[in-house]
């Protein structure tokens, strides 16, 4: 179903993201036989995949769900959308490259495209987890007229138990060891 489609999408964002700060951590040149090298590729090609229709499976959640006032959760997937089409770019210059140090993928994950994206996944995970038992409304039977459903269980469209909640505490760490605050500013402390 639509749920499982953007589980799968998620984590293959969430795995990808995860590998990336591993790989920019390692300090490698990234030379064009490495094996870490072309790992690297597969998941951001992965990723790339993953981003390509995301908003257009988060709509189709949210008509699927019913979910209410749908103008604005249409609005949000605008952004969505143009944050997964400028991560994209991102990712495809990355990939262009012919060989991926650790420093280049280190500079792409603190693009703010990338963090934009990642931010917009964290913000309508959540809101999708708990928006069926807040705002769902279903047809009452009685003409059309509309009623609050009664109380559901959070569902969580990710696909996860605590969806993408490693990317977010990785990305903490990530903007620790960059000297970048938990607002996105950077701090240079004498070197880059």
């Amino acid at each position: 179903m639509m749920g499982n489609d953007i589980g799968a999408r998620c984590a293959a964002i969430e795995e990808c993201y995860e590998f990336m700060l591993a790989y920019a951590g390692q300090g490698l040149a990234g030379d064009a036989e490495n094996q870490s090298s072309g790992q690297v590729r597969d998941y951001l090609n992965r990723a790339v995949n993953a981003l390509s229709g995301l908003a257009g499976c988060y709509a189709d959640a949210v008509k699927q769900e019913n979910l209410q006032p749908a103008e604005r959760y249409h609005a949000f997937l605008e952004v969505l959308d143009r944050d997964a089409s400028d991560s994209i770019a991102v990712i495809q210059l990355v990939l262009a490259q012919a060989t991926l140090s650790s420093q280049l993928i280190d500079n792409m994950n603190a693009s703010i495209h990338l963090r934009a994206l990642l931010t917009d996944l964290f913000l309508v995970d959540e809101i999708l987890k708990s928006a069926p038992h807040e705002c769902k409304i279903r047809d009452d039977g009685l003409g059309g007229k509309r009623k609050r459903a009664e109380k559901l269980p959070p569902t969580s469209f990710s696909g996860t138990s605590t969806p993408l909640g490693g990317v977010a505490s990785e990305i903490g760490k990530f903007l620790d060891r960059r000297g970048t605050n938990s607002h996105g500013i950077h701090h240079f402390h004498g070197k880059r």
